[in-house]
């Protein structure tokens, strides 16, 4: 019978963590519509114990010109697991990237921070770009807008 053969290690990871958020033109910019970000198991560090903290957001952005790719953000969530910051500081650090990074019409992040000490903290930050209001609802007859 072969001995079964163990897989190598890259010498170095196909991914890193990093701050660094890619971008891509917008494929409609002369539309409105929204990208939903779900980003269930997002850690970082207590600042005061050093202990873990756990959070489910949830991102939604109307694009202008800029899209962010997905595999960027998905190594800038990760750049935070060893970092210790607040909520607070986490969430609207977060929407002050994008908002830097690919100027949208709008962005607006709910953070559902896990429970530490009998307390579950939300925290939602947004930003709407100057001017810009989404365009009414439509409601048809018998259905939903």
């Amino acid at each position: 019978m072969p001995k079964p053969r163990q897989r190598q290690a890259p010498a170095t990871p196909p991914s890193a963590p990093s701050r660094e958020l890619h971008v891509f033109p917008n494929p409609a910019p002369e539309r409105d519509y929204v990208i939903r970000f779900d980003v269930p198991e997002f850690t970082c560090l207590c600042p005061l114990t050093g202990q873990p903290d756990f959070a489910h957001f949830r991102i939604e952005i109307v694009p202008d010109r800029l899209c962010v790719e997905t595999k960027s953000l998905k190594q800038y969530f990760w750049s935070y697991r060893n970092e210790g910051a607040f909520h607070e500081k986490v969430t609207n650090s977060i929407v002050d990237d994008l908002v830097r990074t690919i100027a949208p019409r709008y962005v607006k992040l709910h953070a559902d921070w896990y429970v530490r000490g009998g307390i579950r903290t939300y925290v939602t930050a947004e930003h709407r770009q100057k001017g810009w209001k989404p365009a009414p609802a439509v409601t048809l007859p018998g259905g939903e807008a």
